[in-house]
């Protein structure tokens, strides 16, 4: 396998930058350019040399294959963050037979060396990814193999239960204790359990890993682009007293104390001869029609749009206008900080519904374990010890054991590269 190189910190200008080096030739290239490796736990500032030309001083790490993150002999050259001197260390490399890494490849050879399995990889992608301190805490569970735990556990009940069904089998003509086909049934109910609280928990956890939709709807002029842009704190969005103003939807993606919120701002809904407006307010619809919720904006208390079960109505402009119930002011901020607090408890909720499944081929692999354990007790035992082998090939598939190469590409691919 090659050897491969990256720079693991965001490029440019910072106080240090990190350079790491993984594969067969990671040691004699670092041993060339710093001086020996004196032992498997190494640490030390060296000089880097390519011939007589001083790199940079820098701290170098080294991780025997047991002990690194990739499963292979390890490097890391810290050095000073200038462009050019990761320039001219990446230059060095090159020459004694390194290659650049591709995005992810640190992490997919982790994974091909044992070091975590698919899901932590998974995982780990969304903690690089996350936003907010809820997907943190979500990214982190898989990240550290939570959720492959749990399918190591209900795999060793399969197993266990197919035992139980192939000694039925092999010793049919001797005397088998009449509790063991209850035990399996036992067994494969206990796994089901687990399965279909984890596929319930799915949608949940799928929403906040990809972050919430919040629709800002109602008729033109009832004051939307104002509210979004109260919310952000800024001017993102066109404000003017000309109806039809919004024409598309604009999108603001804020951090709702730790949950991942989209805030949308829609057209006007209304009836429109220009095709343009119309295009808007039937995009408006749809999208609000798949959004988590939807705050309904109305002046005169009229709703165009039919309200959903959760949905909030809100009477605007209330400096002006006065009047009953949740009512704000976009342009003074009275009562917009009570309706994010509205928006914030609808939302917890759900996010206390949520699991560890967050991404759908974990829940697809699940539901096909599910479906392979809908036994029956009038079915044969060679039937039933082929559906508990299914069910186990697709547990298994589910954190990349077998099969997982069709997903590699895919997961890895949207890795930063030094990852």
């Amino acid at each position: 396998m090659d050897t491969i190189f990256a720079e693991s910190t965001p490029p440019g200008r910072g106080g240090v930058s990190v350079v790491r080096l993984s594969g067969p030739q990671a040691r004699s290239t670092v041993e060339d350019l710093a001086g020996p490796i004196a032992s498997a736990r190494f640490a030390a500032l060296r000089a880097l040399r390519d011939g007589e030309d001083l790199i940079d001083r820098a701290l170098v790490l080294w991780f025997e294959k047991d002990r690194s993150f990739t499963g292979e002999e390890v490097a890391e050259l810290h050095v000073h963050g200038a462009p050019v001197i990761l320039t001219r260390l990446a230059t060095a490399l090159l020459a004694r037979g390194l290659r650049r890494a591709e995005a992810g490849e640190f992490s997919r050879r982790a994974f091909l060396n044992g070091k975590m399995d698919l899901a932590e990889s998974e995982g780990l992608a969304d903690l690089l990814s996350a936003e907010t301190e809820a997907q943190r805490k979500l990214a982190m569970k898989a990240a550290d193999g939570e959720l492959g735990r749990k399918v190591a556990r209900m795999r060793a009940n399969l197993v266990r239960a197919g035992a139980l069904v192939e000694a039925s089998i092999d010793f049919a003509d001797e005397e088998v204790p009449d509790e063991v086909p209850d035990e399996v049934f036992d067994l494969v109910g206990a796994v089901r359990s687990e399965i279909q609280d984890l596929l319930r928990a799915y949608p949940a956890t799928e929403r906040l890993r990809q972050g919430y939709e919040v629709a800002i709807i109602g008729p033109p002029n009832a004051g939307k682009s104002t509210l979004l842009n109260r919310i952000a704190q800024r001017d993102i969005a066109l404000v003017s007293d000309i109806a039809g103003t919004t024409r598309d939807v604009i999108e603001l993606r804020t951090d709702l104390r730790g949950l991942p919120v989209t805030f949308l701002d829609t057209a006007g809904i209304r009836e429109s001869a220009d095709p343009v407006e119309a295009m808007g307010v039937a995009r408006a619809a749809d999208r609000a029609q798949s959004a988590d919720l939807r705050v309904h904006l109305t002046e005169n208390g009229v709703v165009p749009m039919v309200v959903m079960p959760g949905d909030l109505v809100v009477r605007s402009k209330a400096d002006l206008t006065g009047g009953e119930g949740l009512s704000i002011s976009a342009r003074t901020g009275e009562g917009v900080a009570e309706l994010l607090d509205m928006v914030y408890d609808i939302l917890r909720e759900r996010v206390a519904d949520s699991g560890i499944v967050s991404h759908k081929r974990q829940a697809e692999a699940l539901q096909r374990t599910n479906a392979s354990l809908e036994l029956d007790a009038a079915m044969s035992p060679e039937v039933i010890a082929e559906m508990l082998r299914q069910a186990a090939v697709s547990l298994a598939e589910m954190i990349g054991q077998v099969g997982a190469e069709d997903y590699l590409d895919e997961i890895f691919s949207s890795f930063c590269i030094g990852k």
